[in-house]
Formats: structure tokens, C-alpha cells, sequence
């Protein structure tokens, strides 16, 4: 076999990996039915990845390499006229960061529902960049007094959380589910009155 056709076949099966474990979960698919998806042989998954866990691994960074932080996004922020705004435009970083992707908050739930500790290190290795820096955006605002009493870190993974949340109660309450906006709105008004 050469070595594009043994990539391209990697490609696939990472591709349709990706697709079938953010739809249905780690426990939900079987290696058979990914390789069936992908038009390769079991033997072949197994090949590549010798575990499934590996598989899932594999695509969950693959996935969460994607991840980039706008400079445009982070401007606005480190530009907001007051805290309000700046949590507003925190939320905006974060939903344009993870929220844009569907699939990869999918991945990422079912990673903390279903695989746990092999996925801990990847998660960590790219969300903390994430974290970090808006939290150095926040911390002014909590340095001047306009946020009281509450880490810049804790906030921000706050916020994630909204991120992650809001996706499950939008298919919950579909028509009645609140907006990020509102969601972003009514969380900074609890966040200054701390």
C-alpha cells in the first residue's frame, strides 16, 4: 500500500470518527460501524489505532486543534468601555471559539461523560490557553473593583460552561430557550452584584 493511500485512509476514518462520536458518543458506535462508515476494514481501525479509546483520542485533538483565538475578538475585549461589555465580549471569544463547532462541544461533553482520564491531558493541553488568556482580559476589571470577590479563571470557565450548557438547553426548551445574549446579560448582573 503506499504511504497516501495509508494516510488517506487514516484521513477518512478520522474524519468519519469524528462525525459518528460527536452524534452518537464513545459508547454509543462501535469500531465495526466506523469502519463500515468509513469504507475500511475493522482490521484496518485497528491497525492505525489499537484501542478505540486510542481512536477517540486521536480525533478529539485532532478536533481540538482547530481551536484558534481571534486577535479581532480579543481587541474588542481588551477595549470594552466597561465590565459589562467585557464579559459580553468574553462570552463572544468563547462562543466563536468552541461554540462555532457543534461537533466539538458534542466530543468534548461526551469525552467528560463517557472517556474521562485519557482525555483530561488533551483537554487541559488545549483549553488552557483559552482559559488563561481571557482571564489576563478580566483581570483589570477585577483589579479597578468592578468585579468583587471572584477569580478572573473562575469566571471565565464560567463562561465555557454557558457555552457548553446553553447547546443541551437549546434542544430542550427549543423555542423557549433564553439567548446567549440574555444568558451573558443576566449572568454579569449576578457576576457585579458579588
Amino acid at each position: 500500500m503506499s504511504t497516501s493511500g495509508f494516510t488517506g485512509a487514516k484521513d477518512r476514518l478520522l474524519s468519519v470518527a469524528a462525525g459518528l462520536f460527536a452524534k452518537y458518543g464513545y459508547d454509543g458506535i462501535s469500531t465495526r460501524d466506523i469502519a463500515a462508515a468509513a469504507g475500511v476494514s475493522e482490521i484496518t481501525v485497528y491497525r492505525h489505532y489499537p484501542r478505540k479509546r486510542d481512536l477517540y483520542c486521536s480525533v478529539l485533538e485532532c478536533e481540538l486543534s482547530k481551536i484558534h483565538l481571534r486577535g479581532d475578538l480579543l481587541a474588542h475585549v481588551a477595549d470594552s468601555p466597561d465590565m459589562r461589555s467585557a464579559l459580553d465580549r468574553t462570552y463572544e471569544v468563547i462562543e466563536q471559539t468552541l461554540g462555532h463547532s457543534p461537533s466539538l462541544l458534542r466530543l468534548i461533553q461526551f469525552s467528560t461523560l463517557e472517556v474521562r482520564g485519557d482525555v483530561e491531558p488533551l483537554l487541559r493541553r488545549y483549553l488552557t490557553q483559552l482559559i488563561e488568556v481571557l482571564a489576563g482580559y478580566l483581570k483589570p476589571w477585577i483589579e479597578r473593583g468592578e468585579l468583587r470577590d471572584i477569580q478572573p479563571r473562575s469566571l471565565v470557565l464560567s463562561l465555557v460552561a454557558i457555552v457548553f450548557s446553553r447547546q443541551v438547553l437549546e434542544s430542550v426548551f427549543q423555542e423557549d430557550a433564553p439567548k446567549a445574549d440574555a444568558i451573558v446579560a443576566a449572568y454579569a448582573e449576578c457576576v457585579r452584584q458579588l
